[in-house]
């Protein structure tokens, strides 16, 4: 069974910088994918960034640049360093992880994942 459990929320300033992890239990087979999406209130919920276990990465237009997206396989955590972060970035995040997924060509919002964590909020003022 996998869990995924998110940290590293929180509020910032305008221009400010966080770090999200996910921290996976469970075996995850692979070929894998794994990812971040979020979902501000009244809004419908968007992919932001997606690694596979390849290596490859794929991030939302409206984080490019700015968000990096890693994993560290021996901690078996995910990570999310957001820079430069703006008052539209605020919104609850999740981590989410699809087994059996090929990232190539596609978009992160194409990811149907199996297993998603409880989420963590984001909070950006300006």
């Amino acid at each position: 069974h996998v869990q995924l459990v998110e940290s590293g929320g929180g509020s910032v300033q305008a221009g400010g910088s966080l770090r999200l992890s996910c921290a996976a239990s469970g075996y995850i087979y692979k070929p894998w994918c794994m990812g971040w999406f979020r979902q501000a209130p009244g809004k419908e919920r968007e992919g932001v960034a997606a690694i596979g276990s390849e290596g490859t990465t794929r991030y939302a237009d409206s984080v490019k640049g700015r968000f990096t997206i890693s994993r560290d396989n021996a901690k078996n955590t995910l990570n999310l360093l957001m820079n430069s972060l703006a008052p539209e970035d605020t919104a609850m995040y999740y981590c989410a992880a699809q087994i059996f997924c090929d990232l190539s060509g596609r978009h992160v919002d194409s990811l149907v994942p199996d297993y998603w964590g409880q989420g963590t909020q984001v909070t950006v003022s300006s």
